[in-house]
């Protein structure tokens, strides 16, 4: 059966992989959107033909809208974070995913969802950053929340037997454990951007690939897992996984594990996301166990890698403490990757802001962006 598909970020990783899962599939766009990279979309927008575009950067979208100016079918024109959320919220779609990067992407998630749209969830820091009024709002509207990080996508598969599922007594939670792992913190004083966008495995953008790095990724997925399958944080351990071949996997209360194994390729967790609760075949290659060798397991090092650690607290503090722990590291990496600091001052500056406070309580949507400010703010000011 055919589906209407919003696909928000489309031009970055999980954006265009998402459209090739698309592309074989057979469905329709009917809207997407992207922050600056008009050329990009200008292409996406000659192959599926969506009938809504969403540009947030006021520059780019005037850009857009002039190589736009008099085709008979051109898309309608969004513009700007209320675009981005008038984009999720239009009727006539069947899945929104939104792969949109850091905590832009919170506002349309429950857009999407208050609209009653199944959500597609590619962004981890809509959960991470405001994860009580994300579920909130999926049991008051009564839509599908489906996950799309590989790790989080491979528990939802291991939990589909509705029979054992209630009997979940841990997650674990698999990680590549990037391309430092092994490594103290003597050896990682030294580490340059170029250095921590080699990841070993995945193909990802510049953001996500350092997170990868400082493990900071591991632990918003920690996170994510806590209001996803509402087990505590102690119930789920972190595994390093070197092969990215085990995406996670789950323990029952007879001690029986399950787990998802696959390549380590994003197009099999946006797959099962959008032909969801069905399985089809798609793009993604095999795993050949003939020439799988090796799957070898570790420990997470949270002592090295300070941001896994420092998520851990936040999410034990409860409250706003992951929004400050998320909102210290998009501005710690920003400053990394522009080498404004050095790479052992993400994790330090993450640590801190959520060191600064006590965090607990409830929030509305407001005090999430209020304390992502100041958060940003927090890292800047302890440079």
């Amino acid at each position: 059966m055919s589906k209407r598909i919003t696909l928000l970020g489309s031009t970055g990783s999980i954006g265009t992989q998402s459209l090739d899962v698309i592309r074989a599939q057979g469905y329709e766009v009917f809207g997407l959107s992207a922050h600056s990279h008009v050329d990009k979309i200008l292409q996406q927008i000659e192959e599926f033909h969506p009938r809504y575009v969403c540009m947030t950067d006021p520059d780019a979208a005037r850009r857009l809208d002039a190589e736009l100016s008099g085709r008979a079918d051109a898309p309608r024109l969004l513009i700007g974070p209320e675009g981005l959320k008038q984009l999720a919220a239009l009727d006539g779609t069947d899945v929104v995913l939104n792969s949109v990067v850091g905590i832009a992407g919170l506002g349309a998630s429950l857009c999407a969802i208050e609209s009653g749209h199944d959500l597609a969830l590619a962004n981890k820091e809509s959960l991470v950053t405001g994860g009580h009024l994300v579920t909130q709002a999926v049991a008051k509207h009564g839509v599908k929340l489906l996950p799309v990080d590989s790790e989080h996508s491979a528990i939802f598969q291991c939990l589909q037997d509705k029979e054992s599922a209630p009997s979940l007594t841990k997650i674990l939670l698999t990680a590549s454990g990037g391309p430092f792992f092994g490594m103290k913190t003597e050896e990682l004083r030294g580490k340059t951007r170029a250095d921590a966008l080699k990841h070993p495995n995945w193909n990802m953008g510049a953001k996500i690939t350092i997170d990868s790095a400082t493990l900071m990724n591991k632990g918003l997925e920690l996170i994510e897992a806590v209001w996803l399958f509402g087990l505590p944080p102690e119930k789920i351990q972190i595994v390093v996984q070197r092969q990215s071949i085990v995406h996670s996997a789950v323990q029952f209360s007879d001690n029986s594990v399950i787990a998802q194994l696959g390549v380590p390729d994003m197009r099999i967790p946006i797959q099962y996301a959008l032909t969801y609760p069905k399985r089809v075949p798609g793009v993604v290659p095999e795993l050949d166990f003939a020439a799988l060798k090796v799957l070898t397991f570790d420990v997470a090092d949270d002592e090295t890698f300070r941001c896994l650690a420092a998520c851990k607290k936040a999410i034990r503090k409860g409250g706003l403490g992951p929004c400050a722990a998320n909102g210290a590291n998009e501005e710690a990496v920003r400053l990394f990757l522009e080498d404004k600091i050095g790479f052992l001052d993400i994790g330090r500056l993450v640590e801190a802001v959520v060191d600064s406070d006590s965090f607990g309580g409830d929030y509305t949507l407001s005090d999430v962006y209020e304390c992502d400010r100041m958060a940003r703010e927090f890292v800047r000011a302890h440079l």
